[in-house]
């Protein structure tokens, strides 16, 4: 009834009814699916070890897997989670996690990561508008444009390896709009217990409920690592191939405004909508393998002390490019073009990075790391351009040394660490340094301070960029985007977590249409930015019940006309968790409610795939409210939701009014199933 009332604008009742009716309907029939095949293999391996769940302020059930060691490399048959092993570029380990929380919930989606600071597009695999910011920044290179296309664009971070006692595949599928779905397929096995080899698939098709909308993307990524038997070589490699497709339609009509934003039923089907055209599409698509390996020189470990001395080497090769093909130009928007049809815009960039590294770690004077680097880098096009008598180059080409380093140790309750980078020599300047200090107060409350303070280039596409429009043909000396950020966190299962920062931007670039004519162009602002956050995050526990809460406050203290952003974020989800049928079903169910405040949200350009800063419309400050069924049984996780699905258009009149928004209610499903052999 809750739900009903905030979409009745939009949405019939009775066909809320409907949808609501075949939602339920299909939830008892697949729950009762799942409690056959439950019943059946209720006899077959029965639990042998358990392990808590950790993920924190959520009810949830205990982690438990039922399996034998077949073909895996541990002697012990029962294996238990906690050696099933993530390791993160940076080193750090985690398990595998296969519990049920409200936090699975926040991550079920086509990121598979917290959407909270992000509102998606009208349909899945599109980009998304960013509510909130983070400027921490650890690179000492320009990056590559069309940003909003990289959402779901894997870099060296996201990467992750495995080890694992026996074979592990993780299936996860959810449905899409209007024919298709959405697939991540994921499978690790230990060969020998010194190598280990994973490799995976996500893979998207989407129609949309609009007309040319379509989206299809794919994520390949292939990982190894090997260890000797003393210990003293180790090496990791991965490859990822990306291929991210988009077709855009440049939003309705004017025509088609006032239909949309009155709800007038007869527009219900929403492929009834006129878009501004129907020709136009982007990709971005990319190619990555990356080596590293060490050599332990010194390797003394006993019972009092260790000491290690590492010498390693990084090599890393990435290729990728931006496209954007259209048909006919369309110049009321866009401006005046070169050619009279068939539009093509390709921007690609090459790059190597080669590192030298030593590493020293002690377990009294904690770890010690330099590295020296060199990057070579190809960015451009394959055409000149001359527009007035302003030639506008093809390439920017060259090479960059760099030297950086870090330490980290744990004295007592303290830890302390930092890490820094510079630029030495070369084509583009770059600097950062990092400090983090973070003291444990008891078993349940920390507190952390941290500190980032960088200089880089701004983006590849603020300084050159080429199209075959002639408005977006520019090529700029930028200076270096300099961010100086302060952070402060307390954690605390039992009272509340805190998350600070304040952060200041020098010569902060951005895209915008000012000026005589409305044609959008690169900027750089001559001010300061300064900008604070403040973030709550509590769970309150009532028995079964739960309210899930967070909170975010931020505000643009100076330059606000640059920097966009609502003023307040919050999600609160209240649900019920427990067991039933003697266990065998662990079940969520709940409502979220999530909210932010009315702002000058940006828009999007699909020629150029980024976002620019418009001051003329507002968006926002309206309830959306989802309604979810979860489920586990054995290790498959099970997810229906009712999605009122609030996403602004893609498109040059994406802002209109506070309306203007794709107010529908979804019906999604979906599951997570992990397997162990």
């Amino acid at each position: 009834m809750i739900i009903t009332i905030f979409a009745r604008s939009f949405t019939s009742q009775n066909l809320y009814l409907q949808d609501y009716k075949i939602f339920m309907n299909r939830i008892v029939l697949l729950l009762f699916s799942f409690f056959a095949i439950e019943a059946l293999t209720a006899q077959v391996n029965p639990p042998v070890k358990q392990s808590e769940g950790r993920t924190r302020f959520s009810i949830q059930e205990n982690d438990s897997l039922n399996r034998n060691n077949s073909g895996g490399n541990s002697k012990n048959k029962n294996a238990t989670i906690d050696l099933y092993k993530i390791i993160s570029k940076e080193h750090d380990t985690t398990f595998v996690d296969t519990t049920l929380t409200i936090y699975k919930d926040y991550k079920f989606n086509y990121l598979r990561r917290d959407n909270f600071n992000v509102l998606p597009f009208s349909n899945i695999g599109q980009t998304y508008n960013t509510l909130s910011y983070n400027f921490e920044n650890n690179s000492l290179m320009p990056v590559f444009g069309a940003r909003a296309r990289h959402f779901n664009f894997m870099e060296i971070e996201d990467v992750n390896y495995y080890y694992v006692p026996t074979p592990f595949t993780e299936l996860m599928f959810k449905t899409a709009f209007e024919q298709g779905q959405l697939l991540d397929a994921f499978f690790t096995v230990n060969t020998t217990p010194q190598f280990n080899f994973s490799i995976a698939y996500k893979g998207l098709r989407s129609l949309g409920k609009y007309q040319h909308i379509l989206t299809s993307t794919g994520n390949f990524r292939f990982t190894t690592n090997y260890i000797t038997k003393n210990g003293r070589y180790n090496i990791r490699a991965h490859s990822v191939i990306q291929d991210l497709m988009n077709e855009e339609n440049g939003g309705i009509l004017d025509k088609d405004l006032d239909e949309f934003e009155s709800g007038n039923p007869r527009f219900l089907d929403r492929s009834v909508f006129d878009p501004a055209f129907e020709d136009a599409k982007n990709v971005l698509k990319g190619k990555r393998f990356h080596f590293d390996h060490y050599y332990n020189v010194i390797q003394q470990k006993d019972t009092l002390s260790q000491n290690t001395l590492s010498l390693g080497n990084i090599v890393s090769y990435e290729s990728k490019y931006y496209q954007y093909e259209q048909t006919s130009p369309y110049t009321d928007y866009f401006g005046d073009a070169f050619p009279s049809s068939n539009l093509n815009d390709k921007t690609n960039l090459e790059n190597v990075y080669v590192e030298a590294n030593t590493r020293y770690r002690s377990n009294t004077l904690g770890e010690l790391k330099f590295n020296v680097g060199y990057n070579q880098y190809n960015y451009g096009y394959n055409t000149l351009v001359s527009i007035n008598g302003n030639d506008i180059t093809n390439r920017l080409k060259g090479n960059v040394v760099s030297v950086g380093g870090g330490y980290k140790n744990t004295i007592g309750k303290f830890l302390i660490q930092g890490d820094f980078g510079l630029n030495v020599s070369g084509d583009f300047d770059g600097n950062f340094l990092n400090g983090k200090a973070k003291y444990s107060i008891n078993e349940d409350s920390k507190v952390s301070a941290t500190i980032n303070i960088s200089s880089k280039a701004p983006n590849y596409n603020y300084l050159l960029y080429q199209s075959d429009y002639i408005n977006y043909n520019w090529q700029n000396s930028f200076d270096n985007v300099q961010t100086k950020q302060l952070g402060f966190k307390f954690e605390s299962n039992k009272l509340i977590n805190v998350d600070l920062d304040y952060t200041t931007i020098n010569n902060y670039t951005y895209f915008d249409k000012s000026g005589i004519e409305p044609l959008l162009k690169a900027n750089q602002y001559n001010g300061t930015v300064n900008y604070f956050r403040a973030r709550l995050e509590k769970e309150v526990k009532f028995g079964k019940f739960a309210l899930n809460n967070t909170l975010l406050y931020q505000t643009v203290i100076d330059g606000d006309d640059v920097l966009n952003v609502p003023d307040i974020i919050t999600r609160n989800t209240f649900y019920y968790a427990n067991h039933f049928f003697d266990k065998a079903l662990f079940l969520h169910t709940g409502i979220t409610f999530n909210y932010f405040s009315k702002y000058n949200m940006n828009a999007y350009d699909p020629v150029l795939a980024e976002f620019y800063v418009q001051n003329e419309k507002q968006l926002g400050g309206f309830p959306r409210l989802d309604f979810f069924i979860n489920a586990k049984v054995k290790q498959t996780r099970i997810f229906f939701k009712l999605e009122h699905f609030n996403a602004p258009f893609t498109g040059y009149n994406y802002y209109t009014s506070p309306n203007s928004i794709h107010r529908d209610l979804s019906i999604r499903f979906g599951l997570v199933w992990d397997f162990f052999m």
